[in-house]
């Protein structure tokens, strides 16, 4: 990722920023244009952008040749509509949760003074979408389409959080409602779409095509998804973190984690109690019963088993296609994620 693309993607953040607090459809006073401005900067810009640069770097490799300013200004304003639908879902999973930090800092409803105020803020991230899109494409062939896409991924993205939501639920804590297929189906539609579909989705439109005859790029996409998921559910119970910006609370929340999952496939009756009587318990004690079980099973072994296997699935999948251009796109996608720490 060159620092230049990365300069220019901040750039237009700003340019953005300043279209939506100046919005001629609601007069800003000055408290108002401040709130917004402060909560755009603390949830917006924060992550590793990553799914926003890749709407960039995909179309750049779909063309096959240097973009012009102007295109590399409405990538780049579609690479940021995905980091505000990120951030509107971010902001109201942390309240979910009772998260208490993102990206190495408090969550946006702990800081003093902000509390639920982060519910409307939430609402707020994801009007700002349509406003962009508007502004920026409405003159564009592919302008309904991309209002669809967005609106399609946003409605598998929340399904998936009420999968997850209600595969939890407090009081109802069973671990036998849980498997591979129910993880499986909470990764696909909860993280795998917009993170993984979504960008190269919007790279595709821009570049004229119809999502329609792309169905192989969407499958192994969600496949990636699934893959990077896993990676995140590893990292949470064994990343550290101080490299992955949070403290991992997957345990305690009763998550429908892989690495549950897998303890479940593995266990004997034991430790099956083990992990019945001590997950999903905010007692420190329990969590480390569980973390030591999870060493016991030998899941870091596993866990790197099974990044090997779905590499080189994935690879495999991505090389049938018959566009050097899509293999590329695919290809870079899976190079960022590969054997990451954070």
């Amino acid at each position: 990722m060159s620092c230049d693309l990365k300069s220019k993607f901040l750039q237009v953040y700003d340019s953005l920023k300043s279209e939506l607090i100046h919005d001629p459809s609601f007069e800003f006073d000055e408290d108002s244009s401040q709130w917004v401005e402060r909560m755009l900067d603390y949830n917006v810009p924060g992550g590793k952008l990553n799914r926003g640069l890749s709407v960039v770097d995909s179309y750049k490799l779909l063309k096959g040749e240097e973009l012009a300013d102007d295109e590399v200004f409405l990538a780049c304003a579609l690479g940021w509509c995905i980091e505000w639908l990120q951030a509107y879902f971010l902001v109201l999973d942390d309240i979910m949760d009772e998260s208490h930090t993102r990206r190495g800092q408090p969550c946006w409803f702990r800081i003093p003074k902000v509390g639920m105020i982060a519910v409307n803020d939430g609402i707020m991230l994801r009007n700002h979408i349509p406003r962009i899109l508007k502004k920026h494409f409405r003159g564009k062939p592919y302008y309904v389409d991309l209002v669809d896409l967005f609106n399609e991924v946003e409605f598998q993205t929340a399904s998936g959080q009420m999968i997850d939501l209600i595969t939890t639920l407090v009081g109802e804590k069973d671990l036998s409602k849980y498997s591979l297929s129910i993880h499986r189906r909470i990764v696909q539609y909860k993280t795998a779409y917009y993170s993984f579909y979504l960008p190269v989705a919007c790279a595709l439109l821009m570049y004229g095509e119809n999502l329609d005859d792309h169905v192989q790029v969407k499958e192994v996409l969600v496949e990636m998804g699934t893959y990077f998921q896993v990676q995140d559910d590893y990292l949470d119970c064994f990343g550290a973190p101080e490299v992955i910006g949070k403290i991992g609370t997957d345990i305690e929340d009763f998550k429908c984690s892989w690495l549950v999952v897998k303890a479940l496939e593995l266990a004997n009756e034991e430790q099956k109690k083990l992990l019945t009587e001590n997950y999903g318990k905010k007692d420190p004690s329990c969590v480390a019963k569980v973390k030591e079980l999870y060493n016991t099973l030998n899941l870091q072994f596993v866990f790197e088993d099974y990044e090997k296997k779905s590499y080189e699935k994935l690879i495999t999948s991505i090389e049938a296609h018959p566009s050097k251009a899509v293999q590329a796109v695919l290809k870079s996608f899976l190079g960022k994620i590969y054997k990451r720490q954070k």
